[in-house]
């Protein structure tokens, strides 16, 4: 019979070491990531470099076995494995389960050796990306001992069992593909299903490899409405007696994905309305435990989400099955993000296949991801190559699933990039990265109506925000108000258009991203509707929650903008979200009104007067909060940036006159804006092109070029417009493209030589 022996114990962690011999270092357990805190404290510095895990096992303190497969769940992002002294196995890609067979080497006495490594290089995938590469063992480590007959376990880390169920009208055939190794004579396989409370339902006795069951009135899995799940176990037999066996879940379902009509699932039109995740948490880094899957289950369960994108990478077999009890349905895919590697296809390949197999069970996941911002630099020839293989791929090893891609903004509507996958997402941040909030459905209805075959999706849009207050929120601000806002907008033009087949808010939770500098916590990307720690739902959450979720299911009133206590103005904007239809507001007791909304979103004027307690009501529902009056704007809610050369409050802004702190849309209205802006893009291209010219291993601006004239689709003009100066300055930084403090005051001194045009009546 199959044993399972956990190696999370007792390991010895040596850092910046290849050297397998070495013996200083410290006991640590697993999961563990070196980087859980230097890869969240900005300055893009965080360690990447090889470190050694070792480990002493006693072969009399196993189960007896005929073979022994030490698996591991996650190394991110090379990994070699030695067993005393002897290289077993290398491994590329850090985010799938793999095995190696260790049987032959097996001593007594064992000294296992593991050299992870997460150095920059030209080979394996991610390389460039908006979030950090934790370095180390982050998941789980086993020693699987099983009989000379047993479910294979050298194919790609996958379960031993293949399940495809078929839904035929009111009925289900279920092909169930056992892959089994050393099958002997008088040895049989014994298949069985079972319903989700384990009851027996069939059985069978064979020696086949394949078989299909047949099952009546099947119960369909169908989304968080109804994720009903039957198992399916395989054993292999022997005079009564079980060598090895395998036991999966699988759901039954149909889906289609329809240009016109958006995500259809068992006949019944299911908008996917959701949120992408990452899986790193604070302190922590990858290094998860299965209570931190449950509570980011839990958390995207509550705000309404019918669907997950897993970006972007493979996840935790542990919350795909949390997908499936849950009913989400998900978008799965490889990290061939941001920028493509000649030399990295091979690891594409290798990726795309472990993400397939071991994943193919689950009812969850519904279309595979290629890749994600993949042509921020154009599509050549072998990039378009490599789509083409890959695609061809997922579609012979899955024929019931769809493949995907996330393009980024600029990925223009004619680039034949678009045409290899069968669905197509965008990511864009019109409203955020420049632009308007108001360009986001237009957007959308244009490339509906240019490809009215294509079914088209938004797989990223979101907006950062910190514990930052206004109430004049603005485009780049990093305010929770903004936040609110902005969400407010997209949801009511996203969520409304039928045709778009599934809607991706980045992000679920804030993440690491060390190269970050921006919003005054340098190190992480801050879109999440939730902080890095979990402990904090922000206002954006709730407009989500109000929109999603029934208020049969969970009725709730939220009260916004309750860390902004302070407040100079004699009226303030109160905002509330509710997924009841009417809301009344009280005022130190006293109703001052009841609203109905359509869109869930309630908004009042209140007097601001001293000290005031605020109660919003809904039905039998209340959330509360305070206001005072002040007669200065509160500094605690203003940004300031951590290690910026400039803060906008720093900067010379005449009245009447142009400077870094205006958006590049307005300077851009006037003739000498536009030579200036000219100016500063000569002067963009020559640092892009010096940085390009840097010597190999350093961080490259990304390959592309600006396309200063933009265009109708997507070019770049069309993004930059709601970027102000100096915020385009910093965000540059992230791409090691770098302005002087006197670099920036010389370009507000020209500025400040420009009129603004006088506002029309």
């Amino acid at each position: 019979m199959r044993n399972v022996f956990n190696l999370n114990q007792n390991w010895l962690f040596i850092k910046d070491t290849a050297d397998i011999s070495a013996r200083e270092g410290e006991v640590i357990n697993l999961p563990h990531s070196w980087n859980a805190i230097d890869g969240q404290d900005g300055g893009n510095d965080y360690f990447r470099g090889s470190c050694l895990y070792g480990k002493r096992l006693k072969k009399s303190e196993l189960p007896a076995a005929d073979f022994y497969y030490v698996e591991f769940r996650g190394t991110n992002s090379s990994a070699d494995l030695y067993v005393n002294g002897s290289k077993l196995a290398h491994h590329d890609g850090g985010y799938s389960t793999w095995r190696v067979n260790i049987t032959d080497v097996l001593a007594e006495e064992n000294e296992i050796a593991v050299v992870v490594d997460n150095c920059a290089n030209e080979t394996v995938y991610p390389q460039m990306a908006d979030f950090t590469f934790y370095g180390g063992i982050y998941r789980d480590v086993n020693l699987i001992c099983v009989n000379k007959a047993h479910f294979d376990l050298d194919y790609c880390g996958a379960p031993g069992i293949k399940i495809t169920p078929t839904v035929n009208g009111t009925d289900a055939s279920v092909e169930v593909e056992a892959f089994v190794k050393n099958l002997g004579d008088g040895q049989k396989l014994v298949y069985t299903i079972y319903d989700k409370d384990e009851n027996e339902l069939q059985k069978l006795e064979t020696t086949e490899a394949k078989v299909t069951f047949e099952i009546k009135d099947v119960h369909l899995w169908h989304g968080r409405r109804d994720p009903y799940l039957y198992c399916c176990e395989v054993e292999i037999v022997e005079n009564g007696e079980v060598l090895d066996n395998v036991c999966n879940r699988f759901g039954c379902r149909t889906f289609k994905i329809d240009p016109d009509n958006g995500f259809i699932l068992n006949g019944e039109e299911y908008p996917l309305r959701g949120v992408s995740r990452h899986q790193d948490r604070w302190g922590v880094g990858n290094a998860l435990l299965p209570e931190h899957h449950v509570e980011d289950i839990d958390l995207i369960c509550e705000v309404g989400a019918t669907t997950i994108r897993l970006a972007h990478y493979q996840h935790d077999q542990y919350f795909y099955d949390l997908c499936d009890e849950r009913g989400l349905v998900i978008w799965a895919e490889i990290p061939y993000i941001s920028k493509h590697m000649p030399g990295g296809r091979e690891n594409t390949i290798s990726q795309m296949k472990e993400l397939v197999a071991q994943n193919y069970n689950h009812p969850s996941i519904v279309v595979w991801g290629l890749s994600n911002e993949i042509s921020i630099g154009g599509s050549d020839e072998d990039l378009l190559e490599n789509h083409r293989i890959l695609n061809d791929l997922v579609h012979e090893m899955d024929k019931t699933r769809l493949t995907t891609i996330a393009a980024v903004s600029m990925c223009k509507m004619d680039d034949p990039y678009l045409l290899i996958p069968d669905v197509v997402s965008y990511n864009h941040y019109f409203g955020w990265y420049g632009g308007d909030t108001s360009m986001n459905g237009p957007w959308f209805d244009k490339f509906h109506q240019t490809h009215p075959t294509i079914p088209i999706g938004c797989s990223e849009y979101g907006c950062e925000a910190l514990n930052w207050h206004t109430s004049d929120p603005k485009q780049g601000d990093y305010t929770e108000e903004y936040q609110a806002y902005y969400h407010e907008e997209l949801i009511k033009q996203l969520f409304t258009r039928k045709y778009m087949w599934a809607t991706h808010v980045w992000n679920m939770f804030d993440f690491g991203a060390d190269a970050r500098a921006e919003g005054g916590e340098n190190g992480q990307n801050h879109k999440g509707l939730v902080t890095f720690d979990r402990s904090y739902k922000k206002d954006s959450f709730y407009a989500y929650k109000a929109w999603l979720v029934s208020p049969k299911v969970d009725p709730f009133v939220h009260l916004c903008g309750k860390r902004y206590v302070d407040r100079v103005e004699d009226v303030t904007k109160v905002t509330v979200y509710s997924n009841l239809p009417e809301v009344e507001l009280f005022v130190n007791g006293e109703s001052i009104g009841k609203k109905t909304a359509e869109d869930h979103f309630f908004y009042f004027d209140v007097k601001n007067e001293g000290e005031s307690t605020i109660v919003a009501k809904a039905g039998e529902f209340t959330d509360e909060g305070k206001i005072r009056k002040v007669s200065e704007m509160n500094m605690d809610y203003v940004l300031v940036e951590k290690g910026a050369i400039l803060n906008w409050f720093d900067i010379d802004a005449p009245e009447g006159r142009f400077s870094l702190n205006d958006k590049i849309s307005d300077i851009m209205e006037t003739k000498r804006g536009k030579i200036w802006f000219v100016g500063v893009g000569l002067k963009l291209k020559k640092k892009m092109s010096a940085n390009k010219k840097g010597k190999q291993g350093e961080k490259k601006s990304g390959g592309f070029d600006v396309d200063l004239k933009g265009g109708s689709d997507g070019g770049i003009m069309q993004m930059l417009g709601g970027f102000s100066v100096l915020r385009l300055t910093s965000m540059m930084g992230m791409m090691n493209i770098s302005f002087t403090k006197e670099e920036l005051l010389k370009m507000n001194k020209k500025l400040n030589r420009i009129k603004k045009p006088k506002k029309k009546n």
